[in-house]
């Protein structure tokens, strides 16, 4: 009885390890409702493993910093922002710090004219609102009463949400592709084309031209974007501007500021002032 217990203890443990893998909201992929609602907890540096919906997908970030990526990219997700991800498509989540997430699964049919990769999506006011009330709801909400209408104004305001330049290309050339990961990972900003080219085995012109057909990026902009993902969480941890700014290459704070803003339409402060 007791080698019965141990057992079955130990199916339930690598049951519930493939749950928290999955993600918890495969679990809600059959719900007979259009839009459905899903909020979870994660723990810093956890990551959901490779997976895909039969559904659309918007995942909000209500709190911390979440990078998604896919084998085509990388996209970092801001808190109080949130990120499109189409249908089918494989993709893994990261947090960075603790996270808490709101997300909505919409049936393919349920809408149209939303972007056809995955994109970064400033959340409005009225929609953090909306998923805040959706969260509450019953799975099985009804259709024809107020349950129905937050959905419906839910799948409304979708539509409405302006697209975030917060999106990474990764190249499909294995060697490259495993070379950008590593910087995204660890960004040493003060590396040069060249330095990249004689680790690949190419000539700086063979390397620039396969970085801009992989990517569709110059190999200065894509460096720029991907320190730009790396400051992101940083700054939500309330590091100085100026150490992040120096840490990642910049000759001054302003310089950083200047990046910053052009990017994101704010300076670094305002960033912070808002996410906090």
């Amino acid at each position: 009885m007791r080698r019965w217990a141990i057992y079955f203890l130990e199916w339930a443990k690598q049951t519930a390890a493939m749950v928290r893998n999955l993600g918890p909201s495969m679990l809600y992929e059959g719900t007979p409702r259009p839009v459905v609602a899903v909020g979870n907890d994660y723990p810093p540096d956890f990551e959901v493993a490779p997976h895909q919906h039969r559904r659309y997908q918007l995942l909000y970030g209500a709190s911390g910093v979440m990078m998604v990526s896919t084998e085509h990219g990388a996209w970092v997700v801001p808190p109080a922002q949130g990120v499109w991800i189409p249908f089918g498509i494989q993709h893994s989540v990261r947090t960075i710090g603790p996270v808490t997430t709101n997300s909505i699964f919409i049936e393919p049919d349920a809408i149209a004219g939303m972007p056809p990769s995955c994109s970064v999506l400033g959340i409005s006011p009225l929609m953090r609102s909306l998923l805040l009330a959706a969260i509450d709801l019953p799975l099985e909400y009804e259709i024809d009463g107020r349950d129905g209408l937050i959905m419906a104004l839910l799948l409304e305001e979708v539509r409405r949400l302006p697209i975030l330049p917060l999106s990474l290309p990764l190249p499909d050339d294995r060697e490259l592709a495993r070379r950008c990961r590593r910087f995204i990972k660890d960004p040493t900003p003060h590396e040069t084309i060249d330095d990249w080219a004689e680790n690949l085995g190419l000539s700086r012109r063979s390397f620039t031209r396969l970085f801009k057909r992989e990517t569709g990026m110059s190999f200065a902009a894509w460096q720029r974007q991907a320190c730009l993902f790396s400051a992101l969480p940083r700054l939500v941890a309330r590091e100085p501007i100026t150490r992040v700014a120096l840490d990642l290459g910049y000759e001054s704070p302003a310089a950083f500021t200047t990046m910053f803003r052009k990017a994101l339409g704010m300076p670094p402060s305002e960033y912070v002032a808002a996410h906090q």
